[in-house]
């Protein structure tokens, strides 16, 4: 499944590490995605609320379904998330931009789950398809 059709069809998104500064890119993404109608939840265990929604601890500890889990952690933190995203039953494993765990990405791969790695959701959307 590529970035684009991941993009189309799947509507709730869980945001690991989603930061409330501004700034940061993963503010901005999910503020991007929120803006198209997107389903986000935050994920970062320092934050109650972010954009105006409730942040958990871990995608584990999100009390509903997650189609994409979006990661913007460092490569060599991502394994864990992948096993979150395993264990909720996610469909797919989104490694942001520069996010490249290659062992983790066989990992979610291996339990059935989508993998993008080092991409975008906001650049994949305005991208020509």
């Amino acid at each position: 499944m590529t970035p684009l059709e991941v993009l189309r069809r799947y509507r709730s998104w869980a945001v690991v590490g989603l930061s409330d500064r501004p700034e940061r890119p993963s503010h901005s993404v999910a503020r991007f995605l929120l803006e198209r109608g997107y389903d986000i939840t935050p994920v970062n265990p320092h934050l109650r609320e972010v954009l105006g929604l409730t942040c958990y601890p871990d995608v584990r500890s999100i009390p509903r379904p997650i189609d994409v889990v979006d990661i913007f952690r460092r490569g060599e933190l991502v394994e864990p998330v992948v096993d979150d995203a395993i264990a909720a039953g996610a469909r797919v494993v989104w490694m942001q931009l520069g996010v490249i765990n290659h062992a983790a990405a066989a990992k979610a791969a291996r339990a059935g789950l989508v993998v993008i790695m080092d991409r975008c959701p906001a650049i994949e959307w305005r991208s020509p398809a």
